[in-house]
């Protein structure tokens, strides 16, 4: 059998076991593994196996995973999100539709030292949406902007997917968390306008909330200096900011997680129980990760054996549609899968067949990292799957799928023109990072 059929019947198997819901990890390992022995013999393949998952898991690299997530886990419990939403809330809870506007902009500052969408999604649906929902939004709204504000933890640094992508592809984690702020910011601004629309178009949807007054204003401002002292921290050792030490991203992690584990105890937030759940949480979420992406790598043996990313580039670039007719065909194929598979596995799976064709496009691969995660994140919403949309059912049990769609759309819309302003304008993801001190890893 030619290697062409191989590495057909091999995708045809990995879709096939992922629609008998075999786990992503397991699926791709599976498939690499007999499709490696049947190439080249299944005694290499077998010691793959325990090459790849050893180097996986002991590589100092992909340490950078396991301290962002407990990082993330240990913000979450310490109960952060709600200081986030209360000041925000205060600010603009008064305006049409502004305690939608307070739940992004907490969404966002809790996406910064979170690093996880679902994690960002199900915190808001518990903390924000009762008191939509008491206030008086209709259930479709309240949903709709959690599920939107949810995607900015794989946006805005630091991000565990963007972090995955910058593993498989060699890119400079570092500048990739950087290159996420600007479009992150974009992503909430951009959110912020379309409740303001709605707000404007439809006087009787939304209602206002009470006003309050600056002192109790700028009392709030004061409860959320650890979530901004973390951020700054993280990222601006990262940066290279002259009055901090500089971090690689692993080391971010580490200095994330201990911040966020003595900032906890510091303030009483964290107790015996929460820490221990926080621990759990983390090493079940990275287990669970690592799992795919040693997957991942044992496929990724069984695609460079049959030559598929050349081919794929070949046959992409041949097609005679131009860089950006090329771009828009994998954009498509994007959104296509973000309705079958969740984020991580979408990175995992495709990045290292896509990427050798972007590279030979020439474009700008920090720049590709935050397209690919801004259409990712579009895929965390848009039906018929939705990943968010699934964790928020999950906490609100009182709202049907349809409602959570329908409360959703406005802002898949509003990703869509977003990613179009991306590709038109790249320096909107690439300034920051060019502006990056050099030495910074």
């Amino acid at each position: 059998m030619s290697t062409d059929a191989v590495a057909v019947l091999g995708f045809i198997a990995l879709f096939t076991l992922m629609l008998l819901r075999v786990p992503v990890g397991m699926a791709m390992g599976l498939v690499g593994v007999t499709g490696f022995g049947y190439l080249v013999g299944f005694s290499p393949a077998l010691k793959l196996v325990g090459q790849t998952s050893m180097r996986t898991v002991t590589d100092y690299t992909f340490g950078v995973i396991p301290m962002f997530l407990l990082m993330g886990t240990l913000v979450s419990n310490s109960g952060m999100s709600r200081e986030l939403f209360r000041a925000a809330n205060g600010f603009v809870g008064h305006l049409r539709g502004g305690l939608g506007i307070a739940t992004v902009a907490a969404c966002g500052g809790f996406a910064a030292i979170c690093g996880s969408s679902v994690a960002t999604a199900a915190t808001f649906s518990a903390v924000a949406y009762p008191e939509m929902r008491r206030f008086g939004y209709p259930q479709s709204f309240a949903t709709g902007v959690i599920a939107a504000g949810g995607t900015l933890g794989a946006m805005l640094p630091p991000s565990t997917v963007l972090a995955v992508y910058g593993i498989i592809t060699e890119q400079d984690i570092g500048k990739l968390f950087i290159a996420g702020i600007i479009p992150g910011l974009l992503a909430m601004t951009m959110y912020m306008i379309t409740i303001a629309l709605i707000g404007y178009l439809r006087p009787g949807f939304l209602p206002t909330g009470k006003q309050t007054s600056w002192r109790e204003r700028f009392a709030g401002l004061k409860n959320i200096w650890a979530p901004v002292l973390l951020f700054v921290f993280v990222i601006g050792g990262l940066y290279g900011l002259p009055f901090l030490p500089r971090f690689t991203p692993t080391e971010a992690g580490g200095v994330g997680a201990t911040g966020a584990f003595l900032i906890g105890l510091l303030t009483g937030r964290l107790d015996k129980e929460k820490i221990l759940n926080s621990l759990l949480q983390a090493t079940r979420t990275a287990a669970a990760v690592f799992t795919v992406l040693i997957g991942a790598l044992i496929f990724g043996y069984f695609l460079t054996v049959t030559q598929t990313p050349q081919k794929v580039t070949e046959f992409l670039t041949g097609l005679g549609l131009g860089a950006y007719g090329v771009l828009a065909l994998i954009m498509v194929m994007y959104l296509v899968l973000g309705c079958l598979m969740d984020a991580m596995a979408m990175i995992i799976l495709t990045v290292p067949i896509i990427f050798p064709v972007i590279s030979h496009l020439g474009f700008d691969p920090i720049w590709f990292g935050v397209i690919i995660v801004m259409t990712v994140e579009l895929g965390l919403i848009h039906p018929p799957v939705g990943m968010n949309v699934f964790v928020i059912k999950s906490v609100v049990k009182d709202v049907s799928f349809s409602t959570i769609f329908k409360g959703v759309l406005p802002f898949v819309a509003t990703d869509l023109i977003r990613l179009v302003i991306l590709i038109a304008v790249p320096l909107l993801a690439t300034w920051l990072p060019q502006r990056m001190m050099s030495g910074v890893h």
